[in-house]
């Protein structure tokens, strides 16, 4: 069977992400090394926001937002004072007739954020009230409009099962499916893929074939960047797939996949300050985009090449994976059976330096 996915060793591919990095430079003043803001958050559902956001501000993020529910935000602050908490998404329990919205006045003050926020994480905690979704997909198309990049998970992945177009060929958007979310976003687009028991029953290279289902639910909605979490992560954005099987722990918490956004959100801020060339990376521009699997491998290979969109979007998912994955592996050595979310977020840091480590330039004591 073809194998869909790179063979570039995680070594490199950690290297490659390091260039992404911004240093840390006497020159940089607050907000240059990411703002970021994950909304969600809602009655029921307090700690998935915050342990995103705090996974973004850990990893190295200067300002993490989070945007909630009203009758959230106070549980959210107690959390800790690190985060700028914003009580800006309505709900039925909120407004005075749920039937009969204005969802872009709504979503107005939200929007007014945008400009000032390098990524979005949507869905930790958002939970599934009506209004608030509404407003939600408002603020999705808005950033799409402005090319923010965005993280959907859990509810987020909700609005993209009932309303693919919302990020049907937008390239700046990573989604991150567990094995249930995957086979229900592939059944509401209509595609056949094998589920993880067919894939176990069949034999032969199951990670091939686990790579080929995730490049055509990618190609199903356009090139869209997934991210299908299970025993080793697949990565693709249906041109070409990087696999990861970095040890991880052995415990299957609640919290653990908001980990992972928040790093992402930091990642893809970080993405935006490289192609923006907040500092110099030292690297020789690159003649055209990368289109084809082999022009991105050759880009992830090459030591002094500037990389493209393409190929620091795959590197960014790559790298939050990884940082994830580490940090489960982590955790679950010091507290085995015990191991919740928090014990990841305590991770982000030692994680991110085991795996990518500071650029060179970075100035790390005064």
């Amino acid at each position: 069977m073809e194998v869909h996915h790179i063979t570039t060793s995680p070594k490199i591919l950690f290297s490659k992400a390091r260039k992404i990095v911004p240093p840390m430079l006497e020159k940089f003043h607050k907000g240059q090394h990411g703002r970021v803001a994950v909304i969600g958050g809602s009655l029921d559902y307090t700690g998935a926001p915050y342990f995103s956001s705090m996974a973004s501000a850990r990893l190295g993020c200067d300002m993490s937002h989070v945007i909630c529910e009203r009758s959230a935000a106070t549980v959210i602050k107690s959390y800790s004072p690190n985060l700028m908490v914003h009580p800006l998404l309505p709900s039925s329990e909120s407004v005075k007739d749920p039937n009969s919205i204005d969802a872009p006045k709504l979503a107005s003050p939200i929007v007014a954020m945008l400009s000032r926020l390098h990524a979005l994480v949507v869905g930790p905690g958002l939970g599934r009230d009506g209004v608030t979704l509404k407003v939600v997909i408002e603020v999705l198309k808005e950033a799409r409009s402005r090319s923010i990049p965005f993280v959907l998970d859990a509810d987020g992945l909700l609005l993209v099962t009932e309303q693919p177009d919302l990020v049907k060929g937008y390239k700046e958007c990573i989604l991150t499916p567990n094995v249930n979310e995957f086979s229900r976003l592939a059944k509401a687009l209509d595609i056949e893929v094998p589920s993880m028991a067919q894939i176990e029953s069949d034999g032969g290279d199951k990670t091939s074939r686990e790579t080929e289902a995730c490049e055509k639910l990618s190609q199903a909605l356009g090139g869209v960047t997934i991210i299908q979490k299970g025993p080793h992560d697949v990565i693709s954005n249906g041109v070409t797939s990087i696999v990861n099987d970095i040890v991880g722990g052995l415990k299957r918490s609640g919290g653990q996949g908001d980990t992972l956004t928040g790093s992402l959100g930091t990642l893809l801020a970080w993405r935006a300050a490289y192609h923006n060339r907040l500092w110099d990376s030292g690297e020789r521009d690159n003649q055209r985009e990368a289109q084809s699997k082999q022009e991105i491998q050759a880009e992830l290979e090459s030591s002094d090449k500037r990389m493209s969109p393409a190929t620091t979007l795959l590197l960014a998912a790559w790298a939050g994976s990884g940082i994830t994955r580490e940090c489960s592996r982590r955790a679950f050595e010091a507290k085995g059976r015990s191991m919740q979310a928090s014990d990841l977020t305590d991770e982000v840091h030692e994680s991110f330096l085991e795996l990518i480590g500071e650029p060179e330039q970075s100035k790390t004591r005064l």
